[in-house]
């Protein structure tokens, strides 16, 4: 006949001998226990910790002992249920035999695992915002490829902004009693602008100073009767109306 108490008191000594820093007896009647987890750190020096909650049944070994997650640390939920599920699966495998060793252990490692997913998420990520990074630096060196469809929206956006802007600048020259007048309007306004240039030429036409140097040598030049009739001040005169 199985002497469960002999065997759950000499396992007890051996798990506090396995796991000095980290076993702490909770009660002794039932027999309930906890061990605390830590996986190895990573590269960040991260870790994930499980402090695991064992209690003996009567019959323990041949019946699974209890265990709960007493608290965690860096673990997801499904990490959680993970751990959760690894331990029903060891137990199941070492009913007979005493098994906290072993469920501690396969415990150790699921952490270790879970580590590793950790780093290689993290990996991951960080060669995903890197892609993005160069992605939007060639984008930047590059410009928007232009299609048809994005030329008309910019097209609809810029006509919308132009116009507003036409508005708020009418809207403030008219706030300010000095409305910008167009060039119909100025010449309305000023009847004389028509006759402006011509009373400037006219004025210039009676102050015209001739050099009769220039033709002086005239009538050495082989010119016909015709030409010869020809008189300069004439045609500038002419001009000048």
């Amino acid at each position: 006949m199985t002497d469960y108490v002999e065997e759950q008191r000499n396992e007890l000594e051996a798990i506090e001998s396995i796991y000095p820093d980290s076993f702490t007896v909770l009660s002794d009647d039932p027999t309930s226990f906890t061990i605390t987890v830590t996986s190895d750190a990573e590269e960040n020096g991260e870790t994930v910790e499980a402090t695991l909650k064992f209690t003996y049944v009567e019959k323990y070994p041949d019946e699974p002992p209890l265990w709960e997650i007493y608290s965690q640390e860096n673990l997801e939920d499904s990490d959680v249920e993970e751990v959760l599920t690894l331990l029903q699966q060891q137990a199941e495998e070492n009913l007979g035999m005493v098994m906290i060793f072993t469920l501690v252990t396969a415990v150790q490692d699921a952490l270790n695992e879970i580590v590793d997913v950790m780093k290689n998420r993290r990996e991951e990520e960080k060669q995903r915002r890197e892609r993005e990074a160069e992605e939007a630096e060639k984008v930047a060196f590059q410009g928007t490829v232009v299609t048809i469809e994005n030329f008309l929206a910019w097209k609809a956006k810029f006509d919308l902004e132009m116009a507003e802007l036409r508005r708020k600048r009418q809207k403030e020259e008219e706030q300010a009693g000095k409305p910008k007048l167009t060039g119909k309007q100025l010449f309305e306004r000023d009847h004389n602008l028509d006759t402006s240039d011509i009373q400037f030429l006219e004025d210039a036409g009676n102050n015209v100073e001739v050099d009769e140097s220039l033709f002086q040598d005239i009538e050495d030049l082989d010119l016909d009767e015709d030409d010869q009739d020809f008189d300069p001040l004439e045609m500038g005169s002419d001009e000048d109306c």
